[in-house]
């Protein structure tokens, strides 16, 4: 499929996560199939004042394959200017976070906040849209909560402002994750717009993502929660989508090389002291299911290198 000028491998993506999605965790992805990664989120205003902890969001590698920049702000000056500055980085497009629920995002009129403003919200994606060459795709929610159910009017005002492309996420912001995502609204939406519409909320495994496109008829589907410490629910789910198909579940013994590889590749690019912190939530989800998870999880998060976290894992009995 192609979402502006940019084609792709498949139609399963995927989705932004703050904490998770960064350039180690991205590259697992995309080797085990992912047609496109997202950054985290990343804030304009961050750009702008030159924040250290942005630069390192900005960071695209040459092995990720396909990758989507995801920014975050209120500022439609600033919105198309920072966008004109990150144009030369190794991304495909950017994208626009108007979905986040957290408060101090939507405190600031920030994330999903922009719903409430659909006038505002037109004028960032027009002055991204026209402020650099690469397509502009903006990611929503269902609506901001369950009297605000907006979508639809959203989207089409993404169209109408130079968007090449629309993920919508089934829920509100007031529902967080909570709940079950509403496939009718992405459904509502691909029946309103003429660009391409990525499905978005409880794609948890490679049937929910072929149930979804029957459904919805949207162009892609995006895998954000279930593909942590499960990169492989992307080679499942596109071999899925292909052949009918469906793969077995990753052994124990996989999870725990894959597992200590993603954790080698994050101390080689952040560091020991934080690639171990920050691995100790991938550990979690990655141990999911194995024998004696809930030890193996008190274990490494008491763990303050490498070679500790390999002595956990090597000891695993399957």
């Amino acid at each position: 499929m192609k979402i502006g000028s940019v084609e792709l491998e498949n139609n399963v993506f995927l989705g932004p996560m703050a904490g998770v999605t960064d350039r180690p965790f991205r590259t697992l992805c995309h080797e085990m199939g992912c047609g496109l990664v997202y950054s985290e989120m990343v804030s304009a205003k961050g750009i702008y004042y030159n924040n250290e902890n942005t630069t390192e969001l900005l960071d695209i590698g040459e092995d990720e394959g396909p990758a989507a920049i995801q920014l975050f702000g209120s500022e439609p000056e600033i919105m198309g200017a920072m966008a004109k500055k990150i144009e030369n980085i190794n991304a495909a497009f950017v994208d626009i976070n108007m979905g986040c629920p957290v408060p101090k995002v939507v405190k600031n009129g920030e994330g999903s906040a922009l719903m409430k403003t659909p006038e505002l919200a037109g004028r960032i994606i027009r002055a991204m849209a026209d402020s650099q060459k690469k397509p502009v795709a903006v990611k929503i929610r269902k609506g901001f909560d369950d009297k605000n159910i907006n979508a639809v009017q959203i989207a089409k005002i993404a169209e109408e402002n130079g968007a090449a492309a629309v993920a919508v996420h089934g829920r509100t912001r007031e529902q967080y994750y909570s709940g079950k995502a509403d496939w009718e609204i992405i459904k509502d939406v691909k029946k309103a717009v003429n660009i391409p519409v990525i499905g978005n909320g409880d794609i948890c495994s490679p049937q929910d993502a072929e149930r979804m496109l029957d459904y919805t008829g949207c162009d892609a589907v995006m895998i954000a929660r279930s593909a942590r410490g499960n990169p492989w629910i992307f080679k499942r789910t596109v071999h899925y989508l292909e052949t009918g198909e469906l793969l077995d579940e990753p052994s124990p013994e996989e999870r725990i090389k894959t597992a200590l590889r993603h954790a080698k590749m994050l101390i080689d690019y952040k560091g020991e002291y934080i690639g171990v912190r920050q691995m100790r939530a991938h550990m979690a989800w990655y141990v999911k299911g194995v024998k004696g998870a809930s030890s193996v999880r008190d274990r490494i998060n008491h763990a303050e290198s490498l070679e500790q976290i390999e002595e956990i894992l090597n000891k695993l009995e399957f």
